[in-house]
């Protein structure tokens, strides 16, 4: 898989959980793979995959709270966007559907953001 066109510049207002301290981040769209990016840090070598889950209709709809809107400076839920960490394993791919990374539209900034929605597993597998 190749990752081409710059989507976007990505600052998060702090780092995911376990990438300390690494905040800054350039998206790209994954070739022959609709919905799928590759999350680059812009210093070091950390990257990650996040779908899109508007593209396959997974119907994947999560509600993003006034907080959680703010911390990336979206006035409602127009101005963001949605993805899901995408982890590749031996035995299929998974999805973590508990912490979104929540992206502004406009300005890029962003924040992975945990949902109390106990119906959204952290691993669930792709697919199903």
């Amino acid at each position: 898989m190749t990752a081409t066109a710059v989507v976007v510049d990505v600052d998060f207002a702090s780092a995911p959980p376990g990438l300390a301290p690494h905040t800054a981040y350039t998206l790209h769209r994954v070739d022959g793979a609709d919905g799928l990016y590759a999350l680059h840090s812009r210093v070091g070598s950390v990257r990650l995959f996040l779908l899109d889950p508007l593209v396959g209709d997974y119907g994947y709809r999560p509600v993003l709270t006034a907080g959680m809107l703010a911390e990336i400076g979206a006035a409602d839920g127009t101005d963001a966007r949605v993805f899901v960490v995408v982890n590749p394993a031996d035995d299929g791919v998974y999805l973590n559907l508990r912490a979104p990374i929540i992206l502004h539209r406009q300005t890029g900034r962003a924040a992975q953001i945990i949902l109390d929605d106990q119906n959204y597993p952290v691993r669930a597998l792709l697919g199903r």
